[in-house]
């Protein structure tokens, strides 16, 4: 097993570019097999992703088992489901849909501790120890990667609002579903795409929170690391993998 020397949120905040991919197979095997290849994280996919808890939770044990830290899109902004992937060790959460200032400090409440929020408290599960321990609460609020996602126009308008919440940590631009609002489904290469990413890439650097976005060629990594994205999501599993059967096969 290789041990974590430094959590993902120490290499955010110390600038480092990192890279991760989506999860949508619902397996700990594949988590397992992309966490050894070196990735710094691995997201996993509650909204498009067939997964259950249980699922997630071994997908997160497999991880973490490499030394790399998951994190969870959950389906939608739920506190009861927000609390159960962080209570089987996920290293922060990614919610999705948030459109307005209140969408999002409603998100970040379900991810704190009181005073801080509302999140409920048990010692007996995995991020607990499954034993009280006296510092959990203060250092499990400190830990925790708490990330939203910018995906239609109206979250687009409040950005700046939504900039100021002090707890957020990650901003992730959803460009597809952007595109969808666009009208122009699909292509995240158009010139508007480009412009409201870099847009947005600029605000949430400037706010000092992390910029988060998806790449898929050496290309748009380079393009990632000169506007300011650095939690960036090489692919998705289930594209990796098409794409280099799919290759071979028409090669065949």
């Amino acid at each position: 097993m290789n041990k974590k020397l430094i959590s993902l949120k120490d290499k955010l905040k110390n600038g480092e570019f990192t890279i991760g991919t989506w999860c949508i197979i619902p397996s700990e095997h594949v988590v397992n097999i992309l966490a050894k290849a070196g990735l710094d994280f691995v997201l996993i996919d509650m909204e498009h992703g067939t997964a259950n808890l249980e699922c997630v939770y071994k997908m997160v044990l497999a991880a973490n088992a490499e030394g790399v830290d998951a994190l969870v899109r959950v389906s939608s902004n739920d506190e009861s489901e927000i609390l159960k992937v962080l209570d089987v060790g996920a290293a922060g959460v990614i919610i999705p849909h948030i459109e307005t200032v209140n969408d999002c400090k409603q998100a970040l409440s379900f991810t704190k501790f009181p005073p801080m929020g509302q999140r409920g408290y048990s010692p007996y599960v995995r991020a607990g120890g499954y034993a009280v321990q006296p510092d959990f609460i203060s250092s499990e609020n400190d830990k925790i990667l708490t990330g939203i996602i910018i995906e239609s126009l109206e979250g687009i308008k409040n950005l700046d609002l939504i900039l100021e919440e002090k707890e957020l940590d990650i901003v992730y631009i959803g460009v597809y579903d952007i595109s969808v609002g666009l009208g122009i489904a699909g292509d995240v290469k158009n010139e508007k795409i480009i412009n409201i990413l870099t847009d947005c890439t600029q605000k949430i650097v400037a706010s000092g929170k992390i910029a988060a976005g998806l790449f898929n060629t050496e290309e748009d990594m380079k393009f990632f690391k000169q506007i300011g994205i650095n939690f960036a999501c090489y692919g998705v599993d289930t594209s990796v993998l098409y794409k280099n059967f799919n290759e071979m096969v028409s090669k065949v």
